[in-house]
């Protein structure tokens, strides 16, 4: 079943692609959930005319974008967290975690576009996340798990 992405669907595609899905997950959830659209031929046409219009915007969107990534880069993270004997953590940071200190740091950006590399952190240490700010900008961001003085 061919389909059109509403908006982007983890692990399948992003807004606007032509996706090629099993008949019952196109029909039973990406539909009914307002994800997708069926690609029939007027679909595909009303699509390849949008992509043209959007193009001029999208170079624009991914200029803002890597100007954000280059001031994540920047960043020297660093996350405080209650911490037991042998650096085991009270808890574990996770990708909310990282929105929030980015968001003290100045830069609001959604949980959901962070993904840290392993889950999440259950020990004091250095980490990765990685950042999607668009389909073609990702940040690499190193963290620093630190433990909280007592």
């Amino acid at each position: 079943m061919e389909l059109i992405l509403k908006q982007d669907v983890e692990n399948l595609g992003f807004k606007d692609d032509l996706v090629t899905v099993k008949n019952g997950y196109g029909r039973n959830y990406l539909i009914p959930q307002g994800y997708a659209v069926l690609a029939t031929t007027s679909a595909k046409k009303v699509l390849a005319e949008n992509l043209k219009q959007r193009a001029f915007k999208e170079k624009k969107i991914v200029d803002e974008a890597t100007k954000v990534a280059e001031a994540l880069k920047a960043l020297e993270l660093k996350i405080t967290a209650k911490a037991g004997e042998g650096d085991k953590l009270f808890g574990s940071v996770g990708n909310a975690d990282i929105a929030e200190a980015l968001a003290k740091n100045g830069q609001d950006i959604d949980k959901k576009f962070i993904a840290i590399q392993g889950g999440t952190v259950k020990r004091v240490g250095k980490y990765n996340a990685v950042v999607r700010l668009h389909r073609e900008v990702v940040v690499d961001l190193p963290f620093d798990v630190i433990a909280e003085a007592k």
